[in-house]
Formats: C-alpha cells, structure tokens, sequence
C-alpha cells in the first residue's frame, strides 16, 4: 500500500503543479471542471445512489450546472467580481459553518439528513460547486498583469494544507493523546491538530518570505490559519458522510490514496474559504 501511495504521489504532484502553472485559465477551467465530475461521481456513493448510472448522470449533472455558469460569465478569468462567484464564495463559508455544527453534535445531527438523499446532495453542491470557483478565483488574481500570480496562490494553498496535514500526522503518532473527535474520525487527535496549526502558521510565514504574495503578513497569517482550520473541518466532514454511507474511501480511483474526494477533501473546504476572506472580506483584489 505504501508503495502505490509514494508512486501515485510522484505521479500526482508534477501534475498539479503543471497544470497550475503552464495551463492557460480556459484549460484549467476544464480540467478542475473534470476533477468536481469525478468528486461528483464520488459523492453519489455518499449520497445514497449505488447504481453506477445514476451516479454518472449525477456527475454529468454537475458538469452541464458549472459549464452553463462558466458560460454565462463574461472575460470570466480577468476578474472575480461576478455575482456567480461572489454568492458561491459566500455560500461555502456559509456551508462550512453548518457543517461543523453537524461534526460537533454528530451522530445526533445526522438524524435530519440521514434518511434524505436531496439534501446530502444538497450538501455535496454546496462542496463541490465553490470549491470549482475557489479554484478559478484565486488563478485568476491579478492574471492580466501575471500570469502566474494566481498560480503562486494556489500552490501555497495546497502547500498550506499538504504541511498542515503532514505536521498533524506527525504530531499526532508523536504526542497523541486525546481524541479530536472520535465518533466522527478516532484516529485525529488534539495534539495533531494543534501540531498542524502550527505547522500552517509557520508555511505561512516562510512562503510569504519566498513568494511576493502582495497581501500584508497579518491578513496572510489570519487567512491562511483559517484556512487550515477549515482544511481539517473538510476532512471531518467527509469522514461523517463516508461513517454513514459505511464505507472507507470516497472511491479506488488513485491507488493507494483511495478517491477523488479522499485526495481533495481538505481542499474543498481550505480553498474556497480562503478565497473568500482574501478577495471578499479583505478585500485584496
């Protein structure tokens, strides 16, 4: 198994990293657009559907819902001050909120949703569909005067979330001791959690002394210690939909890693909410 993951991950990074970088906005609209299809497919299994067409119509589905909104924006990718954008922004943080109340009193929250398909849907929209935008939000900064600003941002995002979760890890086989929350994810831990903010914090400020992000360092530090709370709160979530569904991963798609959803859980809830705060609430456009 550890085998299939550091090939699968050797295979996976130069292939992020390129798409983030050498992909034009259109390009890197599709191939995300690709990757929320598939999340999409995933959580059908989440979601109650165990039939193999109705999770590919529901992918579909969610394909044909972001091409007609991409359609409908104009110059999409030379700003982010679009209504679409802005209301799906705000609506993940709105999302996200919800769903730590749902892991805070969980198993009794899963009384309301448990036995309905629409609404677990419902919370599989409000995941994939701004984190399709988060995505597109934050390569779009500053695109017309350089290309790769926006790509700069992202990688840090995911950078964030990578040590994040490795620092967690870490922290948690070291000092582990109490549980973070067992019935939703036994094997979380606060130590790991606290380990993990702290390794974000610390991400935060080395990157911020390598890339020239054009945020101050105070706003950089609040969004980016945000996000990585928000980054365990996806992992949370998933792992409460996944404990319901009563299976282990989201999908077998990546070997040794599980699925789609199992690899970007995390960074559906860190780059959405990140985008939010730094282009709406600071305002850093």
């Amino acid at each position: 198994m550890l085998k299939y993951r550091l090939i699968s991950a050797f295979v996976l990074i130069p292939v992020v990293i390129a798409a983030l970088f050498l992909l034009p906005p259109g390009g890197f609209a599709i191939v995300t657009l690709v990757v929320c299809m598939l999340a999409a497919w995933e959580w059908g299994q989440l979601s109650g559907f165990t039939s193999r067409s109705q999770r590919i119509w529901l992918a579909v589905l969610f394909g044909l819902l972001l091409a007609v909104m991409l359609l409908l924006l104009p110059e999409y990718h030379h700003s982010v001050n679009q209504p679409i954008v802005e209301i799906a922004l705000w609506a993940s943080l709105g999302w996200w909120i919800a769903a730590l109340l749902l892991v805070l009193f969980y198993p009794g929250s899963a009384s309301f949703w448990r036995h309905s398909r629409t609404l677990r849907l419902i919370f599989g929209l409000l995941t994939i569909v701004p984190f399709f935008w988060g995505m597109l939000a934050l390569r779009a900064w500053h695109y017309d005067v350089n290309h790769y600003s926006g790509s700069l941002w992202l990688l840090y995002v995911m950078i964030l979330v990578w040590g994040a979760d490795s620092g967690a890890y870490m922290f948690g086989k070291l000092f582990g001791k109490h549980k973070l929350a067992p019935k939703v994810s036994p094997g979380k831990t606060w130590q790991g959690f606290i380990g993990g903010l702290a390794t974000a914090a610390v991400i935060s400020w080395a990157y911020g002394l390598w890339a020239n992000l054009e945020v101050t360092p105070s706003v950089l530090l609040i969004c980016s210690v945000v996000a990585a709370l928000a980054s365990v709160l996806g992992d949370l979530t998933e792992s409460m939909f996944k404990r319901e569904a009563g299976i282990k991963d989201s999908g077998h798609l990546i070997p040794g890693h599980g699925g789609i959803l199992d690899r970007i859980d995390s960074l559906t809830a860190a780059v959405p909410v990140f985008a939010c705060l730094l282009l709406l609430v600071f305002r850093t456009i």
